[in-house]
């Protein structure tokens, strides 16, 4: 039942296949700045000295909140995050998001849980039908790019303390 309803909750969430199966030619950053959903994000990444590392020959997985994902934080998260006094912290949540290498959605779910660059682990399983990331909806998966993959999130994910 699982397989079944994961396949189904894969096919109704990817993107469409090109019809050509040509290589992405975009990296994950430049097509997070693309799509203009991720401002905060990018702005983030580019405080805390890690645009460069989106941009690397990977392949990476970045799982992208999207700027209403940044929204639900408490009220100056944020802007107490981009400050330079943070940026350690900054840095822990944001390679919290990332995983190295290429991971399907498909491959997550299979594998349950994987290990990020800031050391700790994300889960992936299905609740209620939707893919979920810790405690965020995937809100579309397996975005190709160039040196990876984007799985676009709902919500923020907060690393566990003491990782």
């Amino acid at each position: 039942m699982r397989t079944l309803l994961t396949c189904g909750l894969l096919a109704a969430t990817a993107l469409p296949a090109a019809a050509d199966h040509t290589k992405p030619v975009r990296s994950v950053a430049k097509l997070a700045a693309q799509g203009g959903r991720f401002t905060t994000l990018l702005a983030a990444v580019k405080a805390a000295g890690l645009a460069d590392a989106l941009d690397a020959d990977g392949p990476i997985t970045l799982f992208a909140p999207t700027d209403e994902a940044f929204k639900k934080l408490p009220e100056g998260a944020v802007a107490d995050l981009l400050k330079p006094e943070n940026k350690a912290e900054l840095v822990r949540l944001l390679k919290y998001h990332v995983v190295a290498g290429k991971v399907s959605a498909k491959d997550a779910v299979a594998a349950e849980s994987a290990k990020t660059l800031q050391g700790g682990s994300v889960r992936a399983r299905i609740v209620d039908g939707r893919l979920r990331v810790n405690d965020s909806d995937v809100r579309k998966t397996d975005v190709p790019a160039a040196n990876g993959v984007i799985h676009i999130l709902d919500t923020v994910l907060i690393p566990p303390k003491g990782h």
